[in-house]
């Protein structure tokens, strides 16, 4: 191989940004490594906050865009979606021409990636392989990817051996942690009076951190369950504030969304944003009482903060959590009892099972001494115990 070993590096969002953003600046940095990013989905969205524009307020150069067209929410909307993601990614990956595909975690416009990325015979390096979470159909997703990778990076030894019971040679399985933690490590976050001036509103007495995405295997793609969680934080206290973001553009989102801005319009303790940005995101997360929904992030970073986590539903069901995570049914009364809990919870020496903050370095090393491209994409199935 004559030159740097190309990295492409697939965001299709919010939540894969903040954890890919270190793992993206050390690629950049390291001798022998070039770094391509590849923009898509809600990035590319001006209804999700546009998130593109953040990327490159943060320094880094997009050098292909894979519009989606998100402008409805059915199941056949998020199929044509992926159609022309497959698309856009192919005719990316004939400009870019990369050594390495880096993905994380279970989207399907990831999904689509990680298919033309076989297709042109790029090996794939996949983040979070092998975690579950049994309540979406991200759960098929991620269990898919993993077999179309050819580097894992898994966040924990649990999930390595899953990834090896799939069938994946243990040489090519590795425990990275999850990259999301060295967000914490390495960049500042704000205080209480510069994030107040950088929300626009002050904090309250006590402050909730809400995020509800679809339940994409149930009918009415998590509608009821988030009527339910509605209806508990109408049961809070008074001097309890709602900081709410809003939900991924996953089947449902739309139903979800005009459902909170009704609930929202006449509360003037809700404050709702499209998107806060990672830094505001994190900063505000280590100031709240609790983070209550069915985002990952509750699992992923809340416990390195000691936050409580409320876990509504079976979305991240079956994914690792902290003594930090309180997991409830999704019925109004039940979420109502898990925040009274959550705002009582000590959670001094609470261990994050995610790693230590030092997950980019790793991947990073990994990319770099990785085989070349024909030696990763000669596969073998492993078998357990051969």
């Amino acid at each position: 191989m004559s030159g740097p070993r190309r990295i492409c590096v697939v965001t299709g969002g919010r939540a894969d940004y903040g954890l890919l953003q270190w793992v993206m600046h050390d690629i950049r940095a390291a001798e022998g490594l070039e770094l391509q990013l590849i923009a898509t989905g809600s990035h590319l969205e001006p209804a999700f906050g546009m998130t593109a524009d953040q990327i490159e307020a943060d320094g880094f150069r997009i050098d292909a865009r894979a519009p989606l067209g998100l402008q409805a929410d059915g199941p056949g909307d998020t199929v044509r979606a992926m159609a022309r993601g497959l698309t856009g990614f192919s005719e990316a990956l004939e400009t870019l021409r990369p050594d390495i595909m880096l993905v994380l975690g279970d989207r399907y416009e990831i999904f689509a990636a990680a298919q033309a990325a076989l297709i042109h015979g790029v090996p794939i390096a996949h983040i979070a392989g092998g975690d579950t979470t049994e309540g979406a159909f991200d759960e098929s997703i991620r269990h898919a990817l993993t077999q179309m990778a050819h580097i894992h990076l898994t966040t924990h030894e649990t999930s390595a051996r899953r990834v090896r019971q799939m069938g994946a040679a243990p040489d090519r399985v590795h425990v990275v942690g999850s990259p999301g933690l060295d967000q914490l490590r390495r960049r500042p976050l704000v205080d209480r009076v510069a994030l107040e001036a950088a929300l626009g509103a002050p904090l309250g007495p006590r402050n909730i951190l809400v995020t509800f995405h679809p339940v994409t295997l149930t009918a009415d793609r998590g509608q009821a369950e988030f009527a339910a969680l509605l209806a508990a934080l109408d049961a809070l206290p008074a001097d309890v504030v709602k900081w709410i973001t809003r939900p991924n553009a996953d089947p449902g989102h739309r139903a979800i969304e005009e459902a909170l801005d009704a609930w929202a319009r006449d509360r003037p303790d809700v404050r709702v944003f499209a998107s806060l940005g990672q830094l505001r995101y994190l900063s505000l997360m280590a100031q709240v009482d609790a983070v209550v929904g069915n985002s990952s992030s509750g699992l992923y970073e809340a416990p390195s903060f000691g936050v409580p986590t409320v876990d509504i539903g079976d979305r991240q069901k079956g994914r690792l959590a902290a003594a930090s995570v309180i997991r409830c049914a999704p019925d109004a009364e039940a979420i109502a009892a898990a925040v009274r809990e959550a705002f009582a919870l000590d959670c001094a020496g609470v261990v994050n099972p995610y790693g230590d903050g030092f997950s980019a370095g790793r991947i990073v090393g990994i990319l770099r001494d990785a085989p070349p491209r024909e030696v990763l994409l000669a596969k073998a199935f492993h078998e357990v115990g051969a």
